[in-house]
């Protein structure tokens, strides 16, 4: 029998006994796509993909490998694809084609720049990306709040150091209305930030921000636009890919209005190498993504996590993944079999199925399924063949990708920066203006090259400014390496015997 890629409100995943559907109207109930390295996940994701995209359904996924950007391009009739086509009956509707897509990067080098200020992320994201302690998160909660009570606006990297800096100076006096503002715990966040700026988080802390509805985009023809972001870079700091995705998924649940039930999810967006974002995650963090979890689909949204093994996902995030894909696990020790016990055991039974034997036999492109059915309960798990995606099976070209980006519809939006007035200025100005005041003289230049007195020595507030902190530090680091140049000539001429 011949099937359709999409059929009555179903779109065909690949054949069993039967052939196997993902009704669109459960789409938004979430899923999860798990199997060991090589074994068929992302050719999954892609056919996922390109099912919504072609049922109207705008998509975004994180592309770990680069892959997954051949859903741009044409695919290729190779003869594995050809013959799997056949193998699941797909008839002449199975045609090789690309699909809408948008590049993004955050980075901004193989896509459209994605940019978010700190107001929009937080300071329980902005914790979990510096990796602080509680009592350094409680710092920066409070400078969060002082920049709001100022209103400050809060943007960028710049912004941050500086209301942090004003928050330390100001300690004593903040200190009956916020709490205690520890100095170790400033210097750390400080410290925090620089390497946060090494790895490349400026360019995504700033203006212009994401308009989280170019995610949500129909093309011309009906289809909906798949946004592909290029991760592979992004990989390398896996704190902030994570938290970069769990703040999209924020920003999606606190924007997007209540829909209710649809017979087709507004969004749906896959997470791949979801572990990370719930490892060594604080009660709070946690207690954030299990509320997303559950109230996002009322949004209109699914959400579709990708990983290894299915004990990645803590349980009260698993519960809410009705619609299920796994791939072959490996069980090499006492640990591996015990996952896959507990793989099997996620399942519907199927009495003609031993799942826990069929989950180490699993071929390349093979997998159990098991999906929403009637009224939302789960289908009786099967043994599945996946159907081959329609477009590119490997990544697509440096030229092709250039092209994608070019004739983006985003294109020219978010290219530039935008660096406009916020903290740091409106607290630069501050301290020069009671510099003025007080008459000390100028203000950062005279500081870094000797020309007056740090402003704010004697400012309003009588304590130290920002710009005496600064001229300080750069005092003991002269001195550190007028010390150490010394300490050289020294052991130089105790061994050489000459100065």
């Amino acid at each position: 029998m011949t099937q359709s890629v999409l059929q009555d409100g179903k779109i065909f995943l690949g054949k069993s006994t039967k052939p196997e559907y993902l009704e669109l109207r459960f789409g938004n109930r979430h899923g999860l796509i798990t199997g060991a390295t090589g074994t068929g996940k992302t050719v999954t994701l892609q056919g996922l993909a390109e099912g919504f995209s072609r049922a109207g359904v705008p998509v975004f996924a994180a592309d770990i490998k680069g892959d997954l950007s051949g859903v741009a391009a044409v695919g290729e009739p190779k003869d594995f694809l050809v013959k799997r086509a056949a193998d699941v009956g797909l008839g002449a509707d199975w045609k090789q084609q690309a699909f809408p897509s948008i590049f993004w990067d955050v980075f901004g080098e193989q896509g459209h720049p994605i940019r978010a200020t700190l107001q929009d992320m937080g300071p329980l994201l902005i914790s979990r990306m510096l990796e602080l302690n509680d009592v350094q998160e409680g710092v920066l909660n409070i400078a969060f709040r002082v920049a709001a009570d100022e209103k400050f606006p809060l943007l960028d990297l710049k912004d941050l150091r500086a209301i942090i800096a004003n928050v330390s100076e100001n300690a004593k006096e903040l200190q009956g209305k916020y709490g205690n503002v520890a100095a170790a715990s400033v210097g750390s966040i400080q410290r925090r930030l620089l390497v946060l700026e090494e790895q490349g988080a400026d360019r995504f802390l700033g203006e212009p921000a994401l308009d989280i509805h170019d995610f949500m985009r129909i093309a011309p023809d009906g289809r909906g636009v798949i946004s592909v972001l290029a991760a592979d870079k992004l990989m390398e700091k896996p704190r902030l890919y994570s938290t970069f995705l769990l703040w999209m998924l924020t920003r999606l649940w606190q924007t997007l209005p209540e829909v209710g039930d649809r017979d087709k999810p507004k969004l749906v967006f896959f997470f791949d190498e979801a572990h990370l974002l719930f490892n060594d995650a604080p009660k709070a963090l946690m207690e954030r993504i299990e509320q997303i979890a559950r109230l996002i689909r009322s949004k209109g949204v699914g959400v579709y996590f990708i990983t290894q093994n299915p004990a990645d996902v803590p349980q009260t995030v698993a519960t809410q993944l009705g619609n299920r894909v796994q791939h072959a696990l490996r069980a090499f020790t006492p640990q591996d079999q015990k996952a896959v016990r507990a793989a099997a055991e996620t399942f519907r039974k199927n009495p003609d199925i031993n799942t826990e034997k069929a989950i180490l036999e699993l071929k390349v492109g093979e997998a159990l399924v098991s999906m929403l059915e009637n009224k939302g309960e789960p289908s009786i798990v099967q043994r599945t063949l996946i159907k081959p995606p329609e477009s590119r099976v490997g990544p697509v070209t440096a030229e092709e990708r250039e092209g994608v980006i070019q004739y983006s519809p985003c294109y020219g939006k978010y290219e530039e920066p935008v660096d406009r007035e916020s903290a740091y200025e409106m607290l630069t100005k501050r301290t020069e203006a009671a510099a003025e005041e007080a008459g000390t003289g100028g203000g950062w230049g005279d500081i870094i090259f000797g020309g007056g007195s740090a402003p704010g020595t004697k400012g309003k507030r009588g304590s130290q400014g920002m710009g005496d902190m600064i001229s300080k530090e750069l005092q003991r680091s002269i001195s550190r390496t007028i010390a150490t140049t010394i300490k050289n000539i020294v052991v130089g001429s105790i061994k050489g015997g000459r100065r």
